[in-house]
């Protein structure tokens, strides 16, 4: 029996784009490590990038250095820079995640991870916590982050309350819901701006975003949540290929949809809120890095997710490492990187992969 030239053609283009895709993830896993080492070793105060390592890898079990040197490197390393780096990864790899959740989930490609209102339930959290009159600080959370995560959570449930008929949940209703309680949050947030007097200038800088002030203590929080809101989502990325059909003939083929979209929605929404209540609303990374994978690797979920994890760390610990150097000392919002370093990059790949990415 012949074999049919066609089919063996076609699987052997299915192995190698997987294997190019196996190569990618783990090309992307160590180029995290060295981008994060830069990262870490660059600042006001430059450390050699040996050193760096040195005192980094000192840290792991069973691994002993003899220090070279001084205490007070270890103590920028570890205490000031590392922990800035950390967080500045998981925001992006939870952003890029939450971003390419929704993107699939809705089969929209201008979805990102602020679509139902995340963004604006944190704002108006974190303004609240700026305008009360003394600084909380509960369980060592700070009231304003605290607030953040209340607020983008709120804002959901208020969302997907208001979306929900019977049993199920449209995506049309969900995303126009979403699109309505934002401007209304908005408008308020707004005007408590202009009402906020000498505090206005701290509100529009967390606004913006920043991670002038990360701390192990903020890693420990975020941590849980990014890891297994993110691990939820990777388990279900088979389905979410499925979900590309409609939801009708996902329903033929076995997939309890409305199931499947709240545990998504839980999971992404999680993630993102986690992510910007101690940093504040980043904005574009969540929309254009899961485009930017799609465009070189796929859009295969089981693929796009993990890459895009990887994608969206990387991508955060440079625009990070730009905000905080190029006006040393002066710092710039990580939003204005964010955007400036992004556009240009994913308009580079849209003309030179001129082709359909949904």
């Amino acid at each position: 029996m012949s074999s049919n030239p066609a089919a063996v053609e076609a699987s052997g283009t299915y192995l190698s784009g997987r294997r190019m895709r196996i190569y990618s993830l783990l090309g992307l896993c160590a180029a995290l490590i060295v981008v994060a080492a830069v990262a870490t070793s660059i600042g006001s105060v430059k450390i050699p990038l040996l050193t760096t390592f040195r005192i980094l890898l000192d840290k792991l079990p069973f691994v002993d250095i003899s220090p070279t040197w001084p205490s007070t490197i270890a103590t920028i390393v570890l205490e000031i820079r590392l922990p800035r780096v950390i967080l500045a990864g998981l925001v992006g790899a939870a952003l890029a995640t939450a971003g390419a959740t929704y993107q699939g989930l809705f089969r929209n490609p201008l979805a990102d991870p602020y679509l139902i209102g995340v963004a604006q339930g944190a704002s108006l959290g974190a303004v609240v916590g700026f305008l009360l009159p003394t600084a909380w600080n509960i369980s060592g959370i700070g009231i304003i982050p605290l607030l953040a995560f209340i607020g983008a959570l709120l804002a959901t449930v208020i969302v997907y309350a208001l979306a929900r008929v019977g049993k199920t949940l449209p995506v049309t209703t969900l995303i126009l819901s979403g699109v309505a309680l934002s401007a209304l949050l908005g408008s308020i947030v707004s005007y408590l701006i202009i009402s906020s007097g000498e505090k206005m200038h701290g509100i529009i800088f967390w606004l913006m975003g920043s991670f002038s002030m990360s701390q192990w203590s903020e890693i420990k929080i975020v941590l849980p949540y990014v890891a297994v809101g993110t691990a939820v989502i990777i388990i279900f990325a088979r389905l979410l290929n499925v979900m590309q059909l409609d939801e009708e003939q996902a329903q033929q083929l076995g997939v309890n949809v409305e199931r499947l979209k709240l545990i998504l929605l839980a999971a992404a929404t999680l993630i993102t809120a986690a992510a910007v209540s101690f940093v504040g609303t980043i904005g574009f990374v969540g929309i254009i890095i899961p485009h930017a994978v799609r465009l070189i690797w796929g859009a295969d979920h089981r693929f796009l997710l993990p890459l895009s994890v990887l994608t969206g760390a990387i991508f955060m610990i440079l625009a990070d490492l730009v905000s905080r150097t190029v006006l040393s000392p002066t710092e710039i919002p990580i939003g204005v990187i964010t955007a400036i370093c992004g556009a240009p990059f994913f308009l580079y790949l849209l003309r030179r992969r001129k082709k359909a990415i949904f």
